[in-house]
């Protein structure tokens, strides 16, 4: 059965001396580079003892190093379990205590918080044609049970036990496969990888749809609006990011005197992990002067559910239809007013084998082949998916249902909003609506000024009891707003 790295084999086959991938370090490698960095850390990890089975820890950030470690991994028969270094401690020994690895790699050279979690565990440096990293070999507890098994993503949560999300080489080359032609890569492309691989959308999306088509990505390790700026004006054509980051480099462009992005490849961009607002999309698609395209999925689904695929100025707000061999339904018992809204369900090759060790949480959300995705939504007259919002974030206020994206849209639509984020606070048993914007220091509206632009908006049961004004939203390295910690980071603002 064909496994994930194949298609690097198939890239270092046809093609071994045309560029692969270049990073924020100085690497700058060939397939045929690629391939030898990937023997390479096979051998350290062989040397370790890490048999086909085991887990293997990689704490990276975006690097050609922590690439080479994925498929090294692939290779071995190994299952890669990629976490990004700049968690805490405490966050990465919950990790390793669940998934128990056989040994823990560090892209010690790109990363300070890699290079100091691996002094933390006593690491041991390694050099070779992968570059320099740390190793921690560990005892290991090998499953022959997992052998389809890729990577193991674990799961952002508030409390309790993570949970490893199991995708497997067939998930991997399907989505890589699937985000490729929506694309229409070419070896004529770039692509901007600054979404996190220890991430699903950075690594199923960007990573392995760009060794399936042969496409060169230029890695970033951190996202800096600056460096994006410059790569968007120096050869990158595609670029696919979540709405904050867009967000970003369109303030870091107005503050550089312009009001779009200067000439440039780019030919394809997309927004994913938040719902678009048609305001926000006219003024991105202006920006960029391409379509914004939409997409919806999720760390179990692979990344990919559905995505658009418009042409400039379509007013298409959805997250288009299924994505080919990808069938989307909707659980209207769950949260549904009768208007078509319900739970997102979801099923294909896409769909996850499970969480690790947990069949409890797997058959919570698993059922004949449907996943659960824990999303609001509803189909279209065309067909197309549209997301309310997550069931567990939907806010009950005074009896009715109040969707976080329906407000946050209505803030985006001040100019003076960076970006919004909405969340639900019980107070004397009526659940709140709470926003908090993100403004550009010297530029911040008045909060009375924000309530009455959205009542201008907004029905009287969705406009927030209070807007917090900062400069900064407590946010994921994905750039991804961490709505669970809104309350508790501005519990002094909202006291």
């Amino acid at each position: 059965m064909a496994k994930w790295h194949d298609y690097l084999g198939d890239q270092v086959a046809a093609r071994p001396d045309a560029r692969a991938l270049r990073d924020s370090g100085g690497a700058d490698w060939t397939y045929g580079a690629l391939d030898r960095a990937v023997e390479a850390l096979g051998a350290e990890l062989v040397n370790a003892g890490v048999q086909a089975g085991d887990r293997v820890l990689i704490l990276a950030e975006n690097s050609a190093a922590a690439v080479a470690a994925l498929f090294a991994c692939s290779r071995m028969a190994a299952i890669a379990v990629p976490v990004n270094a700049r968690q805490t401690p405490a966050e990465i020994d919950r990790i390793i205590g669940h998934a128990a690895p056989a040994a823990v790699l560090f892209t010690s050279a790109i990363s300070a918080d890699a290079q100091d979690h691996a002094a933390r565990m006593g690491a041991s440096e390694i050099t070779g044609d992968f570059g320099r990293m740390h190793i921690a070999a560990r005892a290991g507890d090998p499953d022959p049970d997992l052998r389809e098994v890729a990577v193991i993503l674990y799961t952002t949560g508030t409390t309790g036990t993570p949970k490893g999300v199991m995708l497997t080489h067939g998930n991997l080359r399907f989505g890589g496969l699937t985000s490729a032609r929506l694309r229409g890569m070419t070896l004529e492309d770039e692509v901007y990888g600054v979404l996190p691989m220890t991430h699903v959308f950075g690594l199923a999306s960007v990573v392995t749809a760009s060794i399936y088509a042969g496409v060169p990505i230029r890695l970033e390790a951190r996202f800096s609006a600056a460096r994006l700026y410059a790569a968007l004006t120096s050869g990158v054509t595609l670029f696919s990011a979540v709405p904050q980051m867009h967000a970003l480099l369109m303030q870091y462009t107005k503050e550089q005197g312009y009001d779009r992005l200067p000439e440039s490849r780019l030919r394809y961009t997309s927004s994913g992990a938040a719902p678009l607002d048609p305001a926000w999309k006219r003024k991105a698609e202006a920006f960029y002067g391409v379509a914004i395209q939409n997409g919806y999925g999720l760390t179990e689904s692979t990344a990919g559910v559905s995505a658009t695929r418009n042409a400039l100025g379509d007013p298409d707000i959805s997250v288009g239809p299924p994505l080919p061999g990808v069938q989307i339904a909707i659980d209207e018992g769950v949260a549904g007013g009768g208007d078509g809204t319900g739970e997102v369900l979801t099923k294909g090759p896409h769909v996850m084998a499970g969480y690790f060790r947990n069949p409890e949480a797997t058959a919570a959300v698993l059922a004949d082949g449907w996943l659960r995705t824990g999303d609001l939504g509803f189909i279209d007259a065309r067909g197309h998916l549209n997301i309310s919002g997550r069931c567990k974030e939907l806010i009950i206020h005074g009896g009715f249902n109040v969707y976080p994206p329906e407000v946050e849209a209505a803030l985006n639509d001040h100019p003076q909003v960076i970006q919004a984020a909405v969340v639900g606070q019980m107070v004397d048993g009526d659940e709140k609506v709470m926003a908090f914007v993100q403004a550009a220091p010297g530029d911040e509206p008045e909060e009375e000024a924000l309530k009455t632009f959205a009542a201008d908006r907004l029905a009287g049961y969705k406009r927030p009891a209070r807007i917090v004004i900062a400069h900064e939203l407590p946010a994921a390295p994905t750039g991804k707003i961490l709505k669970h910690r809104l309350l508790e980071h501005f519990a002094e603002q909202l006291s």
